[in-house]
């Protein structure tokens, strides 16, 4: 992969508020130097990994498009215009040249944030002497071999075969060096096993050295003020919402979810579910019914991983409260469709809203990155990544059969539907049920199109599919080599 000569240097901007107030990070780019000059010192790479982040919040990445842009046009999330880029994306006409540039658009993003990846990767060992803060070489070298894989896993969902139809030849290149040579596509089997290898690497170097294994969220929100956390270096009191150790836990359950190893994806996802700070109290908890009257929409209880993005209520604005991104001009097409009109769902009750838009209509949009400035929450500008709802779904399909149901159960208790829809008793109704709930769970959060091409959903499984349109799961991968 090439690389320009010159990276970006940004450093993290810490906004001290009161004490009931959030420690609340913005990042900027300040000033630039050669990679040779920034990744030479412990805070040159805590620079070019914040720069990473900043490049996964692009708009044709996690800003916008994988998240509630383009990638939900592919289940037709939202109300589109005839003709336009959106309504062909969810017709699977990849042929059009406007779907085509949508595409490309993300995957050159994607191998963009992999090229910063490995700039970094390239120099860490050889500077390991740079680092003077305990753990830092383990935390920010496992950080990056996991948002690498990340990066990767999520061109594997888009671009890649449906699993289970996996044919012979190659996939995509699985890119871990920097060259000015176009990249070997590998074959599925070999990209899954360069895929795996970054993250059981990632976990090795991060259990021992991540604080989050030691203390609590809300240690590492407040170091050095009462607290038991503390450190000469506040830059890794945030790993809570960054790629740290149980988030590589929870793409470890993800990805083995993905390649059909549901063993190894219970015992990733059980071992988030279940871990704990020292005092006994668990690490994570789901979101429930009094976090959304605090207008905590994103849920971040349940947060393992997330991208903070200071501008997330402008995004809100742009495409929400605009009427822009809608499903209906009222609450009935998401209540009986979506929901099935359970006067119950905490999802169905207060994640949806119906406003009045700019032009004097009216729109049926999603609250979840509102951001509203009177949250009763630490973090509302966090993108959320990997939540731990996706890791109770994944027990209730992955656990051996006689131990799903109380995944199942507390999932559904959270969500204020315990008993409303018991867990059925064979696999084919079991995957139909888990398929309505990714649906209705991360919706607005890029993951429903890839739950149906995980599951190979037919078309009556697959919600809101145009009429006579015929599914396809496999957009072909983007032919410029410049991409990567």
């Amino acid at each position: 992969m090439s690389i320009q000569k010159y990276i970006p240097a940004v450093f993290v901007l810490m906004l001290i508020c009161t004490a009931s107030c959030k420690k609340w990070l913005t990042v900027k780019p300040n000033t630039k130097a050669t990679r040779e000059e920034l990744l030479t010192s412990e805070k040159g790479f805590q620079d070019a990994l914040t720069g990473v982040y900043i490049n996964m919040k692009d708009p044709n990445a996690y800003g916008n498009h994988l998240i509630f842009g383009n990638i939900e046009s592919l289940t037709s999330s939202w109300d589109v215009q005839d003709n336009s880029v959106e309504f062909r994306l969810g017709r699977f006409m990849y042929e059009d040249e406007g779907v085509k540039s949508a595409l490309t658009n993300i995957y050159k993003q994607q191998y963009k944030t992999i090229s910063r990846i490995n700039s970094i990767l390239d120099k860490i060992d050889e500077q390991r002497d740079a680092f003077v803060t305990s753990g830092a070489f383990e935390m920010i070298k496992g950080e990056c071999l996991a948002l690498r894989a990340y990066c990767h896993l999520d061109l594997l969902r888009l671009f890649g075969p449906v699993p289970g139809n996996v044919s012979g030849g190659t996939v995509l290149p699985y890119v871990k060096t920097l060259s000015s040579l176009p990249n070997k596509h590998l074959s599925y089997e070999a990209f899954k096993t360069e895929l795996l290898h970054d993250l059981s690497e990632a976990a090795a170097l991060q259990k021992d050295a991540d604080p989050f294994t030691k203390y609590s969220r809300a240690n590492l929100a407040d170091p050095n003020n009462g607290g038991d956390y503390k450190t000469d270096n506040t830059y890794f009191a945030f790993r809570y919402m960054r790629m740290n150790y149980y988030a590589v836990k929870a793409l470890q359950a993800r990805a083995y979810c993905w390649f059909q190893d549901y063993a190894a994806a219970f015992a990733s996802a059980k071992e988030v579910i279940d871990a704990k700070n020292p005092d006994g109290s668990a690490k994570f908890r789901l979101g429930e019914m009094s976090d959304l009257s605090g207008k905590n929409f994103n849920l971040t209880p349940e947060q393992i991983f997330g991208l903070y993005d200071f501008n997330l209520r402008k995004k809100y604005d742009d495409n929400f409260k605009s009427g822009k991104l809608k499903k209906g001009t009222d609450a009935n097409i998401v209540k009986y469709q979506l929901f099935g009109n359970t006067g119950k769902d905490i999802r169905e009750s207060s994640i949806w809203q119906e406003i009045a838009t700019p032009d004097s209509k009216t729109a049926f949009t999603l609250r979840k990155y509102e951001a509203a400035a009177n949250y009763l929450v630490a973090d509302p500008y966090l993108i959320p990544m990997l939540r731990l709802s996706e890791m109770y779904l994944i027990a209730a399909e992955a656990a051996p059969e006689a131990d799903r149901q109380p995944y199942w159960d507390e999932f559904m208790r959270a969500r204020n539907m315990e008993g409303d829809i018991p867990f059925p008793s064979d696999q084919l109704s079991q995957k139909l049920a888990l398929m309505k709930e990714y649906r209705k769970e991360f919706f607005g959060e890029g993951q429903s199109f890839f739950t149906y091409k995980r599951m190979n959903a037919d078309p009556g499984s697959f919600l809101w599919l145009p009429l006579a349109v015929n599914i396809n799961y496999v957009p072909p991968v983007p032919a410029a080599e410049s991409a990567h």
